[in-house]
């Protein structure tokens, strides 16, 4: 069973969005879609200072099963990225929910009124 914390919020496309205030959020995949791609191998995080799109491909995940695209979960700007995992791409399978985030995101205080609840995602994880 993957791990749905509950602080947090989720996007149907299977990223994580956590509120750290003042117009920030933190930005991730969560647990279910690493366990889904399986040994992560690469990852393409977006530049500081680009502008993300909800819904749109942002980024990319390579694993040693599969490529797949990275979704921006809210409209914004890209303020920090975790460069780290460009030579520890494993962090994302490892602690997807702490050295494993990907990026910050500088966005409106309504960012993540269309995001789901841990319960919501829990219920589309398992379908």
């Amino acid at each position: 069973m993957s791990k749905i914390p509950e602080m947090l919020r989720y996007s149907d496309t299977h990223e994580w969005v956590e509120d750290l205030g003042s117009g920030r959020y933190r930005v991730g995949i969560t647990d279910h879609a690493q366990e889904l791609l399986g040994d992560l191998v690469y990852v393409e995080v977006p530049d500081v200072g680009k502008a993300i799109h909800g819904g749109e491909v942002c980024g990319v995940l390579e694993s040693v099963k599969a490529a797949a695209d990275l979704y921006a979960p809210v409209n914004g700007t890209v303020v920090e990225r975790n460069d780290g995992l460009g030579d520890n791409p494993q962090w994302l399978n490892e602690d997807p929910y702490g050295q494993g985030w990907i990026m910050v995101v500088e966005a409106a205080a309504a960012a993540c009124a269309g995001l789901l609840d841990a319960a919501a995602y829990g219920k589309l994880a398992e379908s």
